[in-house]
């Protein structure tokens, strides 16, 4: 099957996660990313366990890209890209407000040049506004967005900062999806579009539907509920933990039958989703010492039996043995590097029944320079000149 992006050139000037995983989506689906990457390196080569220059994190992050180490602050790296940018459908880069016009790529200029141009910026804040030039990390963000106030210690109350680069990602996925519309857009009327996705806005957008659920109204709002998931935690089990959410009449009655309580299900203060969650703290005490009794394995059953969601806590190292993750296949082994295998997950999406598995692994810097530049119909003695201005960098 052809994959559906086969065909789509991309220019990734983008680094450390939510512009590169953007464009690995996309490289996923078939499309050709070069990588350009500064002659220092991308941040996340530093982040996780690393073998030389290739990190766990920069090969999740930039799998099946090639790479281009190229200074661009020097005149003749901009002639390079200004090479690849001639042959390009998309560009993306997450540089701060300011940055493509210092460099001499403004974005009106890109667009008079390469009038076909989809020119993706990711930004932390937005384009302009009073922090518009702030630097914006996935923790920052999750602070002022509101996912840390939305995540609290159990015990103390205190704003939880997850343990993920959960706002990245979801700028990511936004990113992504918004630049499919524009070449969607562009194979109708011919015109390349600038699309703008900040980590802020991704977020908020990310954050409304629940977490966010007593800031809908502005009219005269109904009384507000107990914040979403305020209970929501896993449940100690005989041999360890398991999750459930039970929000129709029939699952929470499923629940409660499968707990050998099926009273519960008839009692007043549980009686509908929002009267549960009013009284979430009584309904977890009486449930609580319940799913205490049972280990994972029974309570799956009985859970399934009745019609009620659960599954057990895996662990880190659990998720790659999961049952269902090994049926779905969705962790994939490339090759990667001197020979070695690494270990990815796939993208989630099926095209006619048939996964898009990545190609190959992260590329080491400037281990495509060569490459590239050939293509571009750069001669040798050219060649030799910008490595010998360390204008581009091959691996060492």
């Amino acid at each position: 099957m052809t994959a559906p992006l086969q065909g789509i050139r991309i220019v990734d000037l983008s680094a450390v996660f939510s512009g590169p995983m953007a464009a690995t989506l996309l490289c996923d689906q078939g499309a050709e990313v070069i990588k350009v990457e500064s002659p220092e390196g991308d941040t996340t080569r530093h982040i996780g366990p690393a073998k030389g220059d290739l990190s766990a994190s920069f090969i999740a992050a930039n799998r099946g890209k090639r790479n281009l180490a190229l200074d661009l602050k020097a005149p003749a790296a901009l002639e390079v890209l200004h090479a690849l940018l001639a042959r390009a459908d998309v560009l993306i880069e997450n540089f701060r407000p300011g940055v493509m016009q210092r460099l001499g790529l403004a974005d009106a200029d890109l667009a008079q040049r390469y009038p076909t141009l989809i020119r993706l910026s990711i930004t932390g804040f937005g384009a302009d506004g009073p922090r518009a030039q702030d630097k914006a990390y996935d923790a920052v963000i999750q602070a002022i967005g509101g996912v840390a106030a939305s995540q609290r210690d159990p015990l103390n109350g205190a704003p939880v900062i997850l343990a993920s680069t959960v706002c990245d990602k979801v700028t990511a996925l936004t990113a992504a999806q918004a630049v499919t519309a524009a070449l969607f857009a562009r194979s109708r009327d011919g015109r390349g579009r600038r699309v703008e996705v900040s980590m802020l806005d991704a977020t908020l957008s990310f954050q409304w539907v629940d977490a966010m659920y007593n800031h809908v109204w502005v009219d005269e709002p109904p009384p507000a509920l107990p914040e979403f998931g305020v209970n929501q935690r896993a449940w100690p089990t005989a041999d360890g933990h398991v999750a459930t959410m039970v929000p129709q009449p029939a699952e929470f009655a499923g629940m409660c039958a499968a707990l050998g309580r099926p009273d519960i299900a008839l009692d007043p203060r549980f009686a509908s989703l929002p009267a549960r969650y009013r009284h979430g703290r009584e309904l977890r005490a009486l449930l609580e010492p319940l799913m205490a009794q049972f280990d994972n394995a029974t309570l799956e059953a009985r859970f399934r039996q009745h019609g009620a969601a659960l599954g057990r806590v895996n662990e880190r190292h659990e998720v790659l043995d999961d049952p269902q993750v090994r049926h779905n296949q969705a962790l994939v082994e490339v090759a990667n590097g001197d020979g070695d295998r690494v270990r990815v997950a796939r993208s989630a999406a099926r095209f006619d029944g048939q996964a898009q598995a990545p190609r190959q692994g992260g590329a080491r810097l400037g281990e495509h320079s060569l490459e590239v530049l050939r293509e571009l119909g750069y001669d040798e003695p050219r060649i030799q000149a910008l490595l010998a201005s360390g204008v581009v960098r091959l691996p060492r």
